[in-house]
């Protein structure tokens, strides 16, 4: 597998992506249609969801592809495979709240190996290296050369002080009372999978999510957050969190740096 090529390839179709998404968000009033599953879809997601499941079946004809936007990808059955969100965070992109995000990740035998996150409207970049840490590209990003890097790491976490982030969306009682069970000494809330960036920077220490997800919302964001040292388990077992599941259905989980001990289900 050559990872140094996937690894430039989808950091360069994040960019376009991004660029095709603030076309939209920066110019006239769009519509916002329902998909099946009455979520929203603009015609942002779908121009991006064109631009990178066409940029990545060019590269690699050999990789299978899933994508939200296009059903007939959801019957996948490969081990290898990118599974791809074009924007994740519809709801923060329609309101206009800025933190919604590309995602592109690559699949290897249930497990996101390596994954892009791009924050177009805030200008903040992660992706995995080939040889799989992570780092956040500060800019400015240009889709044919990179930029400057630092190298990211999850935090050191004092469990009697710990920094949780949690969605600005889909926050409910089940999670406040499940964060209400650590000593927290600051609150972040984020859109999209900006939260598993936010733990892979050392900027969180847990995001635990107790709600609806599919894999594609998550896995670039897990991706990020296990270059860093980071880990996503599920919540019922504390298992690590994996892809390639029937329906591409998340059960709930915890995202974390490892100094986090974890409460029980």
């Amino acid at each position: 597998m050559d990872h140094a090529s996937i690894v430039t390839t989808c950091r360069r179709l994040a960019l376009e992506a991004g660029a095709a998404i603030m076309e939209v968000y920066e110019g006239p009033e769009f519509d916002v249609k329902a998909k099946a599953d009455a979520s929203p879809v603009t015609v942002a997601d779908e121009r991006a969801d064109a631009l990178i499941s066409a940029g990545l079946a060019a590269a690699f004809p050999d990789i299978a592809i899933v994508t939200e936007e296009q059903a007939a990808s959801h019957g996948v059955t490969a081990t290898t495979f990118f599974l791809v969100d074009p924007l994740d965070g519809t709801k923060e992109f329609v309101q206009r709240r800025g933190d919604f995000t590309v995602n592109i990740a690559l699949i290897e035998d249930g497990v996101p190996t390596r994954g892009v996150v791009y924050a177009p409207a805030i200008g903040r970049l992660f992706y995995t290296l080939a040889d799989g840490s992570t780092v956040e590209e500060t800019g400015p990003h240009a889709a044919d050369a990179r930029g400057p890097v630092k190298a990211l790491e999850v935090s050191d976490p004092d469990p009697a002080a710990l920094v949780v982030v949690a969605s600005k969306s889909h926050r409910d009682q089940a999670t406040d009372d499940y964060i209400g069970r650590y000593a927290v000494r600051d609150f972040r809330s984020a859109g999209s999978s900006l939260k598993f960036c936010l733990v892979a920077a050392g900027e969180a220490d847990l995001y635990p999510r107790l709600g609806r997800t599919m894999e594609w919302d998550t896995a670039a964001g897990q991706a990020v957050l296990l270059g860093a040292g980071g880990s996503v388990v599920r919540f019922d077992d504390h298992t690590p969190l994996t892809y390639g599941k029937a329906g591409f259905e998340n059960p709930f989980f915890i995202a974390h740096a490892p100094g986090v001990p974890l409460a029980g289900a």
